[in-house]
């Protein structure tokens, strides 16, 4: 499909730089088929949700993967930026880079302690930088880096030599700063390694999650470490063209096996989020049953695609030409998705990470 079908005009101011306060005082717009647009809260989900439903969460946490350094060739210095965006074993990331052109294969790379969370014992600290190897240079500004340290000793150096790393139409406005520490994370996040925060989340508090167990509305949790390539423009001019990155995720036995029992009982799964919603379909078979997962997806969603997991998305507003408005298009029609975006830019809606949030049914749904 042509990539200009997925554009829209959106007013810069429309894109939000800090979240809602308290989260679920978000707005949230009601999208269903054959219905007249809602305009409603999160805080009314419960409301808008059935007893026996599954909500599906991504308890991936974001990890301060922003790093700013140097690429070291003998007596040779050049500064350079990374953003890590997949995790390749214990010891080796790939991200991107920033002077990726000043890189070579052997070089050197250090970045300094300077991350808001370090610790006095920490390695970087004890050892003044976190250092590695790039071990592979590839297209598209990406590289491997293959760090001094693996495991646990490279997470927490990573904490204490990197930065949070907020998206970039929101980095480019301010500077990142405490409350992003605690703002870019979900009230559930427990899985570190994600660059990037699975944003329809963020609008959860402990107390909108009991409220919706009290209600009779199932939740479950799954795992997608979410990538810097959720970012990336779309340069192509057709969507068959565009290569998604690939990110890792999990979906435990115990977690399909509930989810396919919710369903067989009439309820229905409820993603939250983009990213919930890419790994179920990744572990969906063929008859729309969840099975157990593990392992990398780069699944593309665009219009045409047959869903086979999931029922409802919740989900933020994404960015005009953007793989995520062409998934939620997909969802829920791309006419219908238009005509909700202009109904959102009209009243004020906030957009993409820290904005608010949609519920969308499936549009081939019934039931």
């Amino acid at each position: 499909m042509r990539v200009d079908l997925f554009d829209f005009r959106l007013p810069e101011e429309r894109i939000a730089l800090r979240p809602a306060s308290p989260r679920d005082a978000a707005r949230l717009l009601v999208v269903r088929s054959g219905e007249a647009l809602r305009d409603a809260t999160v805080r009314d989900l419960p409301d808008l949700l059935r007893p026996g439903d599954a909500l599906v969460f991504n308890d991936t946490k974001v990890i301060p993967a922003q790093l700013e350094g140097s690429r070291i060739r003998g007596e040779s210095r050049a500064a350079i930026g990374v953003t890590l965006h997949r995790r390749i074993d214990a010891s080796t990331w790939r991200g991107f880079v920033r002077g990726a052109k000043k890189l070579k294969t052997g070089d050197r790379v250090s970045f300094p302690a300077g991350g808001s969370e370090a610790s006095s014992s920490s390695p970087v600290c004890l050892l003044g930088a976190l250092e590695g190897t790039v071990r592979n240079v590839m297209d598209g500004g990406e590289a491997e880096i293959a760090f001094d340290l693996s495991g646990a000793a490279l997470d927490e150096a990573l904490h204490a030599a990197g930065r949070m790393p907020l998206p970039p139409y929101i980095a480019l406005k301010r500077d990142v700063d405490a409350r992003d520490a605690a703002d870019y994370q979900t009230a559930y996040a427990r899985e570190e390694g994600a660059v990037a925060a699975p944003t329809a989340g963020l609008h959860f508090t402990p107390q909108l999650m009991q409220r919706l167990q009290d209600g009779g509305i199932e939740t479950h949790f799954v795992t997608l470490h979410v990538g810097a390539g959720t970012f990336l423009p779309v340069k192509a001019e057709d969507t068959a063209d565009h290569r998604m990155h690939a990110e890792n995720g999990v979906v435990t036995a115990g977690t399909a096996a509930a989810l396919n029992t919710a369903r067989a009982r009439g309820g229905r799964i409820v993603a939250v989020g983009t990213t919930s919603l890419r790994l179920l379909e990744s572990a969906a078979d063929d008859g729309g049953a969840i099975q157990p997962w593990a392992g990398a997806t780069d699944i593309f969603i665009t219009p045409g695609y047959r869903f086979r997991a999931v029922d409802v998305l919740m989900t933020n507003f994404h960015l005009p030409r953007s793989t995520l408005f062409m998934l939620v298009s997909a969802f829920a029609g791309l006419e219908t998705m238009r005509a909700a975006y202009a109904h959102a830019v009209r009243s004020g809606y906030r957009f993409y990470s820290y904005g608010d949030a949609s519920l969308l049914d499936r549009a081939d749904w019934i039931g």
